[in-house]
């Protein structure tokens, strides 16, 4: 039985700092996690436990509960999926070197994506992106969209995504990422526990969620944001739904990048709802 001191704790298990896409670094984050009141945080930063060191130095100074983390890139069925690792050693080689062999591709994606962005006319496109980037190694979509606002073409990111970035716009162009079960062999062999991140955002019909649901607890993957910034109330019981019908325990995180472009500041989700088991039964 879960009790509701449990269900109630502030945890937020998703966000992002300068070593990926998000706009502060990692003790900055640690920071204003702290100000918000969050009593349990991750780090997890996409393809990358660069900044978790710093963060957790951060983290002790100011007394937080700290869990490592990272947010690994997969393709399932021409999308990505993102699938969060939390509770990992971050110094574990075979999380390593499987985050090195995702990270390798970014670069070439981001020439392309440059190339094509400034045959519709974005100036400079990959030197302007690459003036937001905080880790040469991760150049990514929301950095070119950062440019493109700084251009005065877009008036914000979310939009820069639905004219140029978004799957069948100019800019996007398609990446194979890791493989699912690969993904969530990494996080395990880290000791970590994987969690699929966000699910309301993919673009899949109820047969192909089936299917990732499916792989994922065959590969061992253990839980699903049940709670996220990118999650409505309705979301938010439909995959507490899906988490008790697949035995999968529930994470709530904001995805946070900054003030700037997150929907949901750190530590300010949804609650989490009565009646799921939570990720962090794993972690404290």
């Amino acid at each position: 039985m879960v009790t509701t001191s449990l269900l109630d704790l502030n945890a937020d298990l998703h966000s992002h700092s300068t070593v990926s896409d998000g706009w502060h670094a990692p003790a900055e984050v640690v920071d204003r996690a702290v100000r918000n009141g969050v009593e349990l945080f991750a780090l997890t930063d996409h393809d990358s436990v660069d900044g978790i060191e710093e963060a957790v130095a951060a983290a002790q100074k100011l007394g937080l509960r700290f869990v490592a983390g990272v947010e690994i890139s997969v393709s399932l069925f021409d999308q990505t999926v993102h699938i969060v690792g939390l509770g990992i050693d971050h110094r574990n080689d075979t999380l390593r070197k499987g985050l090195e062999q995702v990270r390798s591709g970014r670069g070439e994606r981001a020439e392309r994506i440059a190339e094509a962005l400034e045959a519709v006319g974005v100036p400079d496109a990959l030197a302007g992106a690459q003036r937001f980037v905080g880790n040469p190694e991760l150049v990514s979509r929301a950095h070119f969209a950062r440019h493109i606002v700084a251009c005065g073409l877009m008036p914000d990111v979310s939009t820069v995504f639905q004219h140029y970035l978004a799957e069948g716009k100019p800019g996007y162009v398609a990446h194979v990422w890791a493989s699912l079960e690969d993904a969530v062999n990494w996080i395990r062999a880290a000791g970590g526990v994987a969690v699929i991140a966000h699910p309301a955002r993919y673009r899949f019909s109820p047969q192909q969620f089936d299917h990732l649901y499916e792989r994922f607890v065959a590969a061992g993957g253990e839980a699903i944001e049940v709670v996220s910034g990118a999650h409505t109330e309705s979301e938010v019981r439909e995959f507490a739904e899906i988490a008790k019908r697949y035995g999968l325990l529930a994470s709530r995180g904001s995805d946070f990048h900054g003030e700037k472009e997150s929907r949901v500041d750190l530590g300010r989700c949804d609650p989490m709802p009565a009646g799921v088991d939570p990720v962090w039964r794993r972690l404290i």
